[in-house]
This record gives structure tokens, C-alpha cells and sequence, in this order.
């Protein structure tokens, strides 16, 4: 028998990627395409739905033509996708209707707001379990519906799709015969009842949204449409994983099991903890969503969002121009003064959980005579895990359980002072896995199930190095408690 392969899509914040797996779950070639960011002068943080699309097929045709493989092996498909960035189009011609509103950004908060002002903000909170934020994708469609030409009239005739970046993807890549999303995805919407399994009417209709207008929620391995892309591929294979790429990662790293947590470092961070089959409303500040539905069963998750993790390396580099590549950050972190009090709280759009608080702006707090280049860099590293660790914390009172592994993945894991710090302010074994991939690894895994390419055996792929802490409790209280304060000094609320 020939060999099968598997190609899974990332679609991420920053660009997509097509990784090619073969039939033993070796991940044997990636390419990838950067897209734009458009920032206008408000600071609204865009990108263009048409480029992303163009950028998956052309991806994906690299990936076929650097592999050598023959395409009339590639026996499916999964997704992963940058979860609550938002786009609505025509559901006849398939055009997007204006650009999409990316996940981190904040112009929905005055609509927020005026949903709370109605008194609507804990019905949804203990529906969706999610708390009311501009951050998630029901203000972001309610916005385009309100403020894009033509939206609100195709609405009203049924004649708009609207919802995350999954969903797009498998409308176009089936040729507009898919509009469908999985689980995980719907979940994050916060228009979906995690707890009924169902688009939620009544919280639809508090965002002015018709709930018939969304996509089809359908089981996160299951088959959800073909497509060869574009005629890449000799005959069209099914899309048969598709998961938010946090949730992807998730399953990627095999967290299967209850208590089982990770952490992707990204452009932003999402930080899980699988919690079963039953879900638990948290009241730390982290929310509740569907870690996926596969194989027919659902599982839940506690999770917190980081708005900037990854994304302060690149404010480092862009904007301040003090680090020329990210690899440079080790070392600076290293060099700098051991005693320095200097904190960087990354709030540039707000801060995400555990403190919800869309109004808060950035600031640097505790600077010296002392502080320079160096320890401006080391506090950048550092607030990424000190950020992570405020929601292991809150995670770990909701669930009742201290989490002492946790597994993490994205490319500011190669940072080993990042990875040993992380664990000694989190007081927790870190785990890195010897890939990066893990967003796209999820998806591809569960359709690989789903299509019987392999079993259970394929979560002991990945090999891991692994980080104890070594931090004495005294400073390690000290030092995070001096990142308690500085927060305290941005909030609004």
C-alpha cells in the first residue's frame, strides 16, 4: 500500500502555514506566507480575507511542490485557525464584506459596553462562559453588521455569512458548499451555549445578530466538505479536522485527560486546562469554553487569553529597534543587572484575563539608574510568563488542583531563559516539545484518527525537554508580587 499523507492548514495571526505529515505522524515539510497587518490610525488591527485565502492555496501548492510527494497520496485535510478574529462576506458571490477584525482588537468596546448598560453581561457570562469583552468574536460581527456597508441589509435577507476564520476557509475552499464550524471555534464566539451545545437566540438577538445567519456547529473530526485546492490536489480530500488553534494545540500536545494544561506562545497566548466532561463557570477571571467535541464526546476547558506575549519581542524589535531577531533576547535577559526591579505590563490594547480590562494602557514600572537596554529586554521577556502565570494561578483556584506540568509550544519556547523562568515563577515542571507546530499538529492528528491513518499511539511522537523550578519560594513570591503592584498601577477598574 502507498504511502498516505495528511496536509494540515494553520491560519494564524501572523500568516498560514501548510504542514505535510506523513502516514506515521512525522511532520516531513512546512511553508508558510506572511499577510499583512493593517493598522489604521486608531489603532484598529485589520487583515484582509481575500489575502488570507490566496495565501492558503498558494501555501499549500508550495508545500505539494517542495515535498516531491505525488498529491494523489494526500488522503485529507485539517485547520487550525486564529480563533476570534472575525469577518462576515456574501453568502452568494463568496466576497468578503470589508476586512476582518482581528482578535486583538478593541473597537467593539463602546458595543460592549452598551450591552452591559442593559443588564445582559452576566446572562452571557453564564451562557457562553465567557465575560462580556470587545475581545471576542459577538461584538466584532455585531460591529460589521452596524458599521459595514451592506451588511445589516444582507442580514436581513439572509444573505451573509459571518463568524471566525475556519469558517471562511471551508466555505471558500469548498467552492461555497460548506458553512460550518467545529465546537471549539463556536464556542469562542461567545453566541454559543456551551452548555446546550446550540447557537444561543437570545444572546444572538442582545448583539443584534440573526442566529440563523451563522455556520452550521458540527463535531471537530468530522467530515466537513472536500476541497482539492484549488486543483492542487488530482481529486478533492475531506476536511476532516478542524480545530481553534489553541484547541488544536491542546490536542496536539495530548491533553486529553482532566487537569492536563499548556500554553502556546504566540503574537498572544492562549493558556488551557482540560477540566472533563463537565464544565465549571470560573470566578477568577479566565473563562470556560468546549475544548473540542471528538469522537462524539465533549470536553471542557478553563482558559485565560493574553492580548501580548510573543508580540512585545516584536514591539522590541519593530518599534523600539532594540533587538535586531528574537534570538537576541536570551542573551540580553542573561547580561542584565540580576536585582533590577524593572516590570513591563504589555497592556497596549488592554489587558485580557484575568483582569478584563479593555481601558488599561501600557506602562514600565521601576526603573533605576540601573535600567537600560538589557533590562528593558529581560523585562519583556519576563512579563510574558509572569502574565501566564497570573492565569495558571486563577485556573488552579477555579479547578481546585494545582497544576504542576505544564506543556507548552510556539517559538518564544526556544528562549531557555524564558522556558526556566516560566517555570520558577509558575513553580511547575515546563515542558517543550521537539516541535513547534503544535496548532497544526491538533488538527491533523484528529483527522488522522478520524480517518483510521493511525491510533492512540500517535500523542508519544513528540519528544520533550523539560524545565523544574530552581527559583527559592522567597524571591519567587517577591518578584511576582512586584508584578502584582505594577499591574495594579495600569488598571481602571
Amino acid at each position: 500500500m502507498s504511502q498516505r499523507y495528511i496536509i494540515s492548514v494553520d491560519q494564524s495571526t501572523q500568516g498560514t502555514k501548510a504542514l505535510l505529515f506523513d502516514e506515521s505522524g512525522s511532520l516531513i515539510k512546512r511553508a508558510d506566507k506572511s499577510h499583512r497587518q493593517i493598522v489604521n490610525e486608531k489603532g484598529w488591527v485589520s487583515h484582509d480575507p481575500m489575502e488570507i485565502y490566496e495565501n492558503t492555496i498558494t501555501v499549500v501548492k508550495n508545500l505539494m511542490e517542495e515535498s516531491g510527494i505525488d498529491p494523489a497520496q494526500v488522503v485529507c485535510a485539517g485547520i487550525s485557525n486564529q480563533r476570534e478574529t472575525s469577518l462576515a462576506w456574501d453568502k452568494v458571490t463568496g466576497e468578503p464584506l470589508g476586512q476582518a477584525i482581528v482578535w486583538q482588537c478593541a473597537r467593539a468596546t463602546k458595543l460592549c459596553e452598551r450591552v452591559e448598560k442593559n443588564g445582559n453581561a452576566e446572562r452571557i457570562r453564564q451562557a457562553t462562559g465567557i465575560p462580556l469583552s470587545p475581545y471576542f468574536p459577538a461584538s466584532k460581527i455585531a460591529w460589521i453588521l452596524e458599521n459595514v456597508d451592506g451588511a445589516a441589509e444582507k442580514a436581513q435577507k439572509g444573505q451573509i455569512c459571518h463568524g471566525t476564520v475556519d469558517s471562511w476557509l471551508i466555505y471558500k475552499l469548498t467552492g461555497g458548499k460548506s458553512y460550518k464550524t467545529d465546537y471549539s471555534n463556536a464556542s469562542r464566539t461567545q453566541l454559543f451555549n456551551i452548555f446546550e451545545l446550540r447557537w444561543d437566540e437570545e444572546v444572538c438577538r442582545m448583539f443584534g445578530i440573526d442566529p440563523a445567519n451563522m455556520a452550521q456547529v458540527c463535531d471537530s473530526d468530522s467530515d466537513f466538505g472536500e476541497t482539492d485546492f484549488e486543483g492542487t490536489l488530482p481529486h478533492p480530500v475531506p476536511i476532516h479536522g478542524v480545530l481553534g488553534d489553541s484547541h488544536g494545540s491542546l490536542f496536539g500536545q495530548g491533553c486529553l485527560h482532566s487537569g492536563m494544561t499548556k500554553s502556546t506562545y504566540g503574537t498572544g497566548s492562549s493558556i488551557m486546562m482540560n477540566i472533563g466532561e463537565t464544565p465549571v463557570l470560573s470566578s477568577h477571571g479566565v473563562v470556560t469554553s468546549l475544548a473540542w467535541k471528538i469522537g462524539g464526546k465533549v470536553n471542557y476547558v478553563l482558559e485565560g487569553n493574553l492580548n501580548y506575549t510573543g508580540a512585545v519581542i516584536t514591539w522590541l524589535k519593530d518599534d523600539l529597534k532594540l533587538i535586531q531577531s528574537p534570538a537576541e533576547t536570551e542573551d540580553l535577559a542573561r547580561k542584565a543587572v540580576s536585582d533590577d526591579s524593572l516590570y513591563l505590563v504589555p497592556a497596549f490594547s488592554g489587558l485580557g484575563a484575568p483582569y478584563w480590562d479593555s481601558h488599561a494602557a501600557a506602562s514600565i514600572v521601576g526603573m533605576t539608574r540601573t535600567t537600560g537596554k538589557a533590562e528593558l529586554v529581560r523585562a519583556g521577556v519576563e512579563c510574558i510568563a509572569y502574565q501566564i502565570t497570573d492565569i495558571v494561578r486563577a485556573m488552579s483556584e477555579d479547578a481546585g488542583v494545582k497544576v504542576g506540568e505544564l506543556r507548552v509550544d510556539g517559538g518564544p519556547t526556544r528562549n531557555s531563559y524564558l522556558m526556566q523562568f516560566q517555570s520558577d515563577i509558575a513553580d511547575a515542571g515546563v515542558q517543550v516539545p521537539d516541535s513547534e507546530e503544535l496548532s497544526g499538529i491538533g488538527p491533523a492528528y484528529a483527522a488522522g484518527l478520524a480517518l483510521g491513518v493511525w491510533g492512540q499511539e500517535i500523542f508519544c511522537k513528540l519528544k520533550r525537554t523539560k524545565y523544574e523550578p530552581q527559583m527559592e519560594k522567597e524571591v519567587r513570591e517577591r518578584k511576582y508580587q512586584g508584578w502584582k503592584k505594577a499591574v495594579r498601577t495600569v488598571l481602571t477598574k
